[in-house]
């Protein structure tokens, strides 16, 4: 096995951003995924999302369980922080993370056998406690480590590469996430970076709980005729419901798609993605209401894409304890062990 590294040096007129860094600092080791998998586009708009915010790098943290997704962690954001945890427990480690030290920006990377299988009460009670953080699942229905078997958000009737059709019915993590109380609920496309990277900044930037439901077909298991994660199937049925503009004090980002028109813009593979504008009565404040429209749209087997659900309001894990506003970590010996009066006051209380 050869291993390529990548040149330490930039080039001295590499545009930096507001805190001093290039696009470079943001990247990580070289990708081992197959070539042309979703999961690397979504890697690409997870480092153009950070370096845009300038974030720096050290205040990330990023958690990941197992499976192709979960290795991406690698391949960005190189100088933060990172917890590769086992399979399916991403969130439970991030929690308990997020509550020692609330400073930190917390990112977690999973997929859809790491979240809708195995870790699929770990994402619930991620969701309803608010804990802050952008989750991020990057969708491909099938376990491509393990040569493609269907995962948990397969669609019934779907057809895998050996032309087995899935009986079961499909998990939808993003009606879970807007059921269970998450206040930011996006879903995205791997290979639409000027919605994705918009979508991801709002995501790190929100204030309680935010998950992004990210479509990113498998090249090598489940990008075939019958599939319904494949990149012919996503682009077909593929309407967003947002037009979404991230605004900083620094240069707005925007969808450069019309109202109601519909345009085909050319991947760099070839291949043409076809976007259609936003609806202008779309409301992403109502969360029954957003439940009601993917549902509708989920029936004429459209993919609805982009901002769904947003409460401006958001509170996190930490409100709702009302812990200390310094991170554990940093608290001394006689803050973290007030003495027996304390503890015996405590003890009383739960008599």
């Amino acid at each position: 096995m050869t291993y390529i590294a990548k040149p330490p040096l930039h080039h001295p007129t590499l545009e930096k951003n507001g805190v001093g860094y290039t696009r470079r600092d943001y990247e990580g080791k070289i990708s081992t995924l197959c070539a042309g998998c979703g999961h690397d586009s979504i890697s690409a708009s997870i480092i153009q999302a950070c370096w845009e915010l300038d974030i720096e790098p050290h205040r990330v943290a990023k958690l990941s369980g197992i499976g192709c997704s979960s290795k991406t962690p690698d391949y960005f954001l190189g100088a933060s922080h990172g917890f590769n945890t086992v399979h399916g427990r991403m969130p439970s480690v991030l929690t308990g993370a997020n509550l020692a030290n609330r400073e930190l920006l917390y990112l977690g990377v999973s997929g859809d056998g790491d979240s809708a299988s195995i870790g699929l009460g770990q994402f619930a009670h991620a969701m309803r406690r608010g804990v802050r953080m952008a989750y991020i699942v990057e969708n491909n229905g099938v376990y491509g480590l393990t040569k493609g078997q269907f995962s948990a958000t397969a669609d019934n009737g779907s057809k895998s590469k050996k032309g087995v059709v899935n009986s079961d019915s499909p998990v939808d993590l993003v009606a879970m996430a807007l059921q269970l109380g998450a206040t930011y609920v996006g879903r995205s496309f791997s290979g639409n970076k000027e919605q994705l990277v918009p979508l991801i900044k709002g995501a790190i930037s929100h204030g309680g709980a935010a998950f992004i439901d990210v479509i990113s077909p498998c090249v090598a298991f489940n990008n075939h005729p019958g599939s319904t994660k494949s990149y012919d199937y996503v682009r077909e049925h593929n309407e967003s419901v947002s037009r979404i503009d991230f605004i900083t004090p620094r240069t707005e980002i925007t969808a450069a798609v019309a109202p109601g028109e519909v345009v085909d813009v050319r991947q760099h593979d070839g291949s043409l993605l076809r976007l259609r504008s936003l609806h202008p009565e779309y409301d992403p404040t109502d969360r029954h209401a957003a439940m009601a429209y993917m549902h509708t749209h989920q029936a004429r087997g459209e993919i609805l894409t982009g901002l769904l659900y947003v409460d401006p309001l958001a509170t996190d894990l930490h409100t709702a304890l009302n812990t200390s506003a310094r991170p554990l970590n940093a608290l001394d010996a006689d803050q973290l062990c007030p003495g027996t009066g304390v503890l015996a006051r405590i003890n009383a209380s739960l008599r």
